[in-house]
């Protein structure tokens, strides 16, 4: 299934993006000043696919966070089930001792 995955989609998906830094080689500015686009201080220089890769990365790390804060709620219950698990074995542990402890004293007795 992996390389299907990575002969289907993954190599199409290198080859579109090599093609396209190829293309866009050329220096574009970006400016950070949206009042003023003219000015120097915040205009960056650089090739366009540096700004779309740059894009794509923080989409990908904004979605990953995203998608973080949205699993928060299950990332908590399952340490509250963990919590619950470890003090019922403890539980169960200490059970088992005492119940030990009461049955190395007795002793058998057959009835007839």
């Amino acid at each position: 299934m992996r390389r299907i995955f990575n002969v289907l989609i993954l190599i199409p998906l290198a080859i579109v993006l090599i093609a396209l830094m190829v293309a866009n080689r050329t220096s574009v500015p970006l400016s950070i000043d949206v009042f003023n686009p003219g000015n120097p201080a915040l205009t960056y220089q650089a090739p366009l696919f540096v700004w779309l890769v740059g894009a794509a990365a923080i989409g990908v790390i904004a979605g990953g966070f995203g998608a973080w804060l949205a699993q928060g709620k299950h990332r908590q219950q399952e340490r509250t089930y963990k919590r619950e698990a470890q003090q019922l074995r403890h539980e169960v542990e200490k059970t088992k001792r005492s119940a030990d402890d009461k049955a190395t004293g007795t002793s058998l007795v057959l009835q007839r």
